[in-house]
């Protein structure tokens, strides 16, 4: 990894001058490893200080191409680590960039800590023109429905406090962004004394909070004498640790488990206690599964309503949800979902709950069920016909499943209609999952971010997304180029926004319409758009197009060679839209729809 070296060290540092210089300071002494930032002049005196304070160390500077990239790539760094960095964007008009990135991480649950910058507030100070359209009265207004908490500090002292206040509610379950606005006055005000550190060990975020013994005593009582107990894994750690008490709590239970693609990896797939095949929708299995379960267990579930509901699960069941999201409900956002009926509620995190339930599983026999898991037959395969001379999509993971043996991968997107049978997750860093809001041009931001947090590990981050996906943020990769991080990029190029046709088909036919048109505004061809050349522009090594399984093995032997090397490398993969067609039923209406 290349981080930019200075003509000064850092064991140089100058005296605490600036307000900048306090604000750097506060940085430098909390856990954020990194800054994602596109530069900007509102916050050109952290930015200095940055570089000629604290000598680009902790954090260190990630430079991107633009601020919705900036704020993906702290995304994806949360997705592999559970930890913040810091994001740094500039002004209203920045701030207006990563509005929708903003969103994805808030939907997704992921921690960062976000440094604004307006002003100066004093209009007196600002230069004519530029800094008036740069500044706002309430700018974090854009974002406040979507973000944990902001402040915008009037002095340096408060501006301290807030960034360390900041800091500590992002990491507090439950996760998501916090947002600090420092007017550019405050940053360059020269200061008689340096500003006093508040005592960062007393800043701490509190433990989240444990169920009571009252709610896990009834919660094991009710799994373990339930005849078909269902725990439907959500939103949990992902260290190695809590993976493996899920498993053991599961297998001393005889309980099923179901998950879900939008969040990473959380249980085996392949375990003989998840029959049914994890989707980014809830699939015809798992619906099988949730109305023959007698009690349920939702371990902080994404849309648990929504999910009991699309199951048709009545009324029978007992329903136990383990969760705080309630804490970020705030009705501007839908992202509450379908309020869902519970027999139990615990305000807690799922987690501690998991780790209670094992204590009282650790002094009896594992419980055999009868004819629990259920059966299910083996999925339809997929369509073999073609659209011309293309890959179809059980080619294509088939094809990066042999090319990738060997390595230890950590996927850090799946497209639409990716092949069931390719979902073997045996680690938490297996599977990254989707990008939380559904927010497409987010996939190339999250690689890059996931490929900073794995630089220096065994494992090689590998994101396969869409050409339209690809398309809306490929400058995002010019970062990992430009930082020398490893990553491996394939776009499931379909040359079409292929989610939307379909959706157009349905409407077509609904309305007894030509569905010959569905095409229309949707295909992005004539001209084909050179996706190994954008990438070539960007500092990547680009193959492809590649047409059929010879090129594609050729293209993916040079690009895993370049990755072990220390690059990023794409390749455009001309996949059949026709694929999509033979696809599970829950990745039929994904993506813009």
């Amino acid at each position: 990894m290349k981080i930019e070296k200075l003509t000064v060290p850092v064991e140089q540092r100058p005296p605490m001058e600036w307000g900048s210089d306090a604000i750097a300071e506060v940085l430098g002494q909390l856990d954020l490893p990194f800054i994602s930032l596109t530069p900007g002049a509102s916050y050109r005196g952290v930015h200095d200080s940055l570089v000629n304070y604290l000598g680009n160390e902790k954090p260190k500077m990630i430079l991107c191409l633009h601020e919705e990239n900036a704020v993906a790539v702290a995304q994806g760094y949360a997705k592999v680590t559970g930890k913040p960095i810091a994001v740094a964007l500039h002004s209203n008009v920045g701030l207006m960039h990563a509005t929708m990135a903003i969103f994805n991480a808030y939907c997704d649950r992921m921690p960062m800590v976000i440094l604004g910058a307006t002003g100066p507030l004093d209009a007196s100070e600002r230069r004519p023109w530029i800094d008036w359209i740069h500044t706002a009265i309430d700018q974090a207004a854009l974002i406040r429905n979507y973000i944990k908490w902001d402040d915008q500090p009037g002095s340096v002292s408060a501006a301290v406090e807030a960034i360390a206040r900041a800091n500590q509610l992002a990491r507090s379950y439950p996760y998501a962004p916090t947002y600090v606005c420092l007017d550019a006055g405050i940053q360059e005000e020269k200061l008689t004394a340096p500003v006093q550190m508040p005592n960062l060990a007393r800043l701490q975020p509190p433990a989240p909070p444990s169920p009571s013994s009252d709610a896990v005593n009834e919660t094991w009582k009710l799994l373990k004498d339930a005849e078909r107990p269902l725990i439907l894994m959500g939103r949990v750690s992902r260290t190695r640790k809590s993976w493996d008490d899920r498993v053991k709590l599961v297998e001393a239970l005889g309980a099923c488990v179901l998950t879900d693609l939008k969040i990473g990896a959380v249980f085996p797939t392949k375990h003989p206690l998840q029959p049914a095949w994890p989707g980014a929708r809830i699939t015809p299995a798992g619906r099988s599964l949730i109305r023959n379960a007698d009690v349920i267990l939702s371990l902080d579930w994404v849309d648990l309503g929504g999910t009991l509901q699309t199951a048709d699960s009545g009324d029978t069941q007992t329903i136990i949800s383990c969760t705080n999201d309630q804490a970020l409900h705030n009705g501007w956002s839908k992202d509450h979902y379908v309020l869902p009926k519970v027999d139990l509620p615990i305000c807690a995190d799922p987690n501690a709950l998991v780790d209670a339930l094992l204590v009282k599983a650790g002094g009896e026999a594992p419980i055999s069920r009868q004819a629990w898991p259920p059966k299910f037959d083996a999925a339809e395969p997929e369509t073999t016909e073609k659209d011309g001379d293309q890959l179809l999509m059980s080619e294509l993971a088939a094809s990066m499943q042999s090319a990738l043996a060997g390595h230890k991968v950590t996927w850090t997107g799946l497209p639409l209609g990716w092949s069931r049978e390719e979902l073997d997750f045996n680690d938490p860093l297996d599977y990254l999952g989707r990008d939380g809001g559904g927010g497409v041009g987010a996939g190339p931001g999250i690689a890059v971010g996931a490929a900073l947090a794995l630089a220096g590990t065994d494992r090689i981050p590998v994101a396969v997304i869409g050409d339209g996906d690809y398309l809306m943020s490929s400058s995002a990769l010019w970062t990992a180029a430009h930082h020398r991080l490893p990553l491996l990029v394939v776009v499931a190029n379909n040359r079409a926004y292929y989610n939307d046709e379909v959706h157009q088909q349905r409407v077509a036919i609904t309305r007894g319409r030509p569905v010959e048109n569905r095409w229309v505004g949707q295909h992005l061809r004539d001209p084909d758009p050179d996706l190994a050349t954008i990438a070539r522009g960007h500092g990547l090594k680009g193959y492809g197009p590649v047409r059929n399984t010879i090129e594609l093995e050729k293209a993916l032997a040079e690009a895993i060679a370049e990755v072990d090397a220390g690059n990023a490398a794409l390749i455009d993969a001309r996949v059949s839209p026709r694929g999509y067609s033979g696809a599970p039923p829950e990745m039929s209406n994904q993506g813009r729809g």
